[in-house]
Parts: C-alpha cells; structure tokens; sequence
C-alpha cells in the first residue's frame, strides 16, 4: 500500500510559477512510475505529465509541454511538478498518481495508476 501525499498549490497570477510536491510512504518508492493529473470544474480527469521510477524518463501532455517539468527524489520519496508560465486554463485540482506498470508510459493512462493522492488545488488569476 502506498499513501501520497500533496503540498504546493494554491493562487497564483498568470505568468507565474508554483512547485507542487508528492511524497509518498512506503520503501518500494523507487519501483514505481509517478505521475501527475488535474481535473478542472466541470470536466474529466487529464494527464499532466509522468516520470519512470529511476527519473530517467519523462512524458508530457502537449498543453504543458515547455512550461512544466517533472522531477523526483527517490531518496525522499518525493514527486514535484515545477509549473512555469502558468496560465488560467491550468487551473484545476491536481492529483498525484503512482503506477507499478514497467511498460512505459503506461502510467499517462489513469486506469493504470495503482493509488492516487487527494489532490491540490492550483487557481491561476488573470
């Protein structure tokens, strides 16, 4: 079982930057891919972006591509989305999510994420 954990959102004016943090228990952290999703009002759940178990590889929607970037610690069991040149259309309930898939990038499907966090809200004012 694995907990996570959100930290990090909150409002910000268009333009700017936010860091969102994911820490998750458990000793196995490094085994799995970790992703990051947001849900805006009034519409589905969507992929953000994801990085492999080592932080080798990463993956990006196209919406984020250029102004987000996805890092980890494995030695603090933590995930974090460095959000640059925020925009309005960003603001959304952002979510982390773990995945024990090895196929890559499995884990940009939500059905293939394994445990999910509460969720941050991230609000970006014009």
């Amino acid at each position: 079982q694995v907990q996570l954990g959100h930290s990090g959102g909150g409002l910000v004016q268009v333009g700017g930057s936010l860091r969102l943090s994911c820490a998750a228990s458990g000793r196995t952290f490094s085994t799995y891919a970790m992703g990051w999703f947001r849900q805006a009002a009034g519409k589905e759940r969507e992929f953000v972006a994801a990085i492999s178990g080592t932080g080798g590889r990463a993956y990006y929607a196209a919406s984020v591509r250029g102004r987000f970037s996805i890092s980890r610690d494995n030695a603090k069991n933590t995930v974090f989305l460095q959000m640059n040149s925020l925009k309005p259309e960003d603001t959304a309930v952002y979510y982390c999510a773990a995945s024990s898939r090895t196929s890559w990038p499995t884990i940009i499907v939500e059905s293939q994420c394994d445990y999910w966090g509460q969720g941050t809200q991230v609000t970006v004012s014009s």
